[in-house]
């Protein structure tokens, strides 16, 4: 199985589509220019730096835990997320995070595509992430 590289940004901007790369730690190794565009930092401001970096406070942790054990494991992981952009405002995107190959099949990294999320999905994920949230709070 070959390394998956950045794809043409050309074509993924033209979609939409917001890619990003980590390593097994969860920092950024690539963002493409839908992802600058979108979370207002440039890819030189996001290379290196923990994903967690857009993270809203309005995401439970227990969300990050559940989608962090589903790739390390080496399983596909979607679900509804919540972003913090770099100007304080918020987006909502349907995710998918995929691990990364090697030839040997050992995982060496995660990729992750979203687009933006449908209001539906949206308002059901806040009325979960909500009650997951005061459920940690009380915890």
């Amino acid at each position: 199985m070959d390394k998956i590289t950045p794809i043409d940004e050309e074509y993924l901007f033209e979609q939409n589509v917001i890619i990003s790369q980590t390593d097994l730690n969860g920092f950024i190794t690539y963002a493409n220019k839908t992802f600058c565009n979108i979370s207002g930092y440039s890819a030189q401001e996001l290379v290196g730096k923990p994903h967690n970096i857009i993270r809203h406070p309005d995401m439970p942790k227990a969300a990050f835990e559940k989608m962090w054990s589903t790739i390390q494991g080496g399983q596909v992981w979607n679900g509804i997320v919540k972003n913090l952009r770099k100007d304080g405002l918020y987006y909502w995107v349907e995710t998918e995070i995929l691990p990364i190959r090697d030839e040997n099949l050992k995982i060496i990294g995660y990729i992750a595509a979203r687009k933006p999320a449908s209001r539906k999905n949206i308002q059901e994920s806040e009325e979960l992430y909500k009650k997951m949230l005061n459920s940690e709070n009380k915890g």
